[in-house]
């Protein structure tokens, strides 16, 4: 039996990288731990206690997890220090010895926050918690909220793929889910809390079901039905698992917005075989085609990876046309980085780093072409927007469905609103326009 009473009155600050699935599950960490005792504060504030849910999907990312954790422990030197997620789930040796860590929880282990928190007083050692992620089976939902406006929820987790550069099977383990009753009572308490948008989160989404004999496409009719939510958004989907029957029912739904994300990662068909991903660029493509021949307006955001290993300049060159020529919205760039325990370490031809930081830069401004493009597009148009409460130099901020992201004249009352409002012109940084309200 826990003693809550060593909680009451202590403060907590958490800090999330990475994710929007990491998102997710850090609301519901911090709920367990205020309905133990705890307040939450800013992590600007002085806290009792800090929890860190990292990532590591990157080099860059564990370096950025080291750096906060250590400004934390300047800030407050006696606070009790607690690292949790994928970079502590890999590598739990290497945060346990980051100089003031005190608890290093798994990927499992984070949602018992509380039952490692018997004493918050600094430990001689630090204290390491990191089971066997590979052989979970267990679903833990969660969801978060972004200014009580929208909600993302975790529909899945986990991942069976094992593609060459990537260690997230390692961090979350095997794909799994919950059953689609069960999300959709996560969906309601949303809903009740006050969200008008849910993101569907995850890490293989399409994946979903595979457990229970259920599918993602009978998930998103069901939470269609559902009533208080006035939008629903798809998270990254891979293109091998997004449907005809999915992009069919989006395109005739009034609740899933037309927004789409699909990870591309390479326009060479030489590199996705390196890759081990499981299509082609004729199949994405083709997803491509069928999304803007249903919904002409939709936006579609695509991830890629530059510089893997094994990737010539001339399949660089070859992804660059490629994704030029696709009707697309935006790019989600990644400079690659070598991740241990990858198959991709096999491969012998390695891209010099200034030169994946030039092949990044390249398809950033690509990108920056294509969404401002896209905005163009939608001058002088109407569109409904969900418009978000904080108040920046005056004004508020929306999207609309197709994830135009607009702004307003600030107003509180119509905070968490959907409002019809004229898109009048560009915003100076091209990725943003000025609205008024109809």
């Amino acid at each position: 039996m826990i003693d809550q009473s060593v909680f009451e009155n202590k403060k907590v600050a958490f800090h999330t990288f990475g994710c929007k699935l990491n998102f997710s599950e850090t609301s519901t960490i911090a709920r367990s731990m205020m309905e133990s005792g705890y307040k939450k504060v800013p992590f600007s504030d002085k806290a009792d206690v800090y929890v860190f849910n990292t990532c590591s999907v990157t080099e860059l990312a564990d370096k950025k997890c080291r750096q906060v954790i250590r400004k934390a422990i300047r800030t407050n030197p006696n606070a009790f220090i607690v690292v949790t997620g994928c970079f502590a789930q890999l590598k739990p040796d290497t945060v346990a010895h980051i100089e003031g860590v005190d608890l290093v929880l798994g990927s499992n282990e984070k949602f018992d926050i509380i039952s490692y928190l018997n004493s918050t007083t600094k430990r001689q050692e630090t204290e390491v918690h990191a089971g066997n992620i590979e052989t979970t089976i267990k679903f833990k939902p969660s969801y978060s909220f972004g200014d009580r406006t929208r909600c993302f929820l975790k529909v899945q987790d986990g991942c069976d793929y094992f593609c060459s550069y990537c260690t997230i099977p390692f961090a979350r383990g095997r794909s799994r889910s919950d059953t689609i009753q069960n999300t959709i009572l996560q969906a309601q308490k949303a809903a009740k809390e006050g969200a008008k948008e849910i993101i569907l989160t995850g890490v293989n989404i399409g994946d979903f079901g595979k457990q229970n004999g259920e599918s993602f496409h009978e998930l998103i009719q069901e939470l269609d039905k559902l009533d208080g939510i006035e939008r629903f958004r798809i998270s990254s989907i891979e293109p091998n698992l997004l449907t005809d029957e999915i992009i069919h029912f989006v395109a005739s739904s009034k609740k899933f917005m037309p927004h789409f994300h699909i990870p591309l990662q390479s326009g060479s068909d030489d590199v996705l075989k390196l890759m081990k991903r499981k299509y082609n660029t004729e199949l994405f493509s083709n997803r491509v085609k069928q999304i803007k021949k249903l919904m002409p307006h939709a936006f579609i955001g695509v991830d890629v990876i530059v510089g893997v290993r094994g990737e010539t300049e001339e399949d660089f060159n070859t992804t660059h046309q490629f994704l030029a020529d696709l009707d697309i919205s935006q790019l989600h760039v990644f400079t690659y980085s070598e991740r241990p325990n990858t198959q991709a370490l096999k491969i012998d031809m390695i891209v010099p780093i200034e030169e994946r930081k030039k092949r990044s830069q390249s398809l950033h401004l690509l990108s920056d072409k294509k969404t401002k493009q896209f905005y163009r597009e939608h001058i002088n148009t109407s569109a409904e927007i969900l418009l978000e409460g904080s108040d920046k130099d005056g004004f508020m901020t929306g999207y609309t469905a197709n994830y135009i992201k607009a702004e307003l004249p600030y107003n509180k009352t119509l905070t968490n609103k959907l409002v019809n409002v004229q898109l009048n012109h560009l915003n100076p940084d091209g990725l943003s326009m000025v609205a008024t309200k109809l």
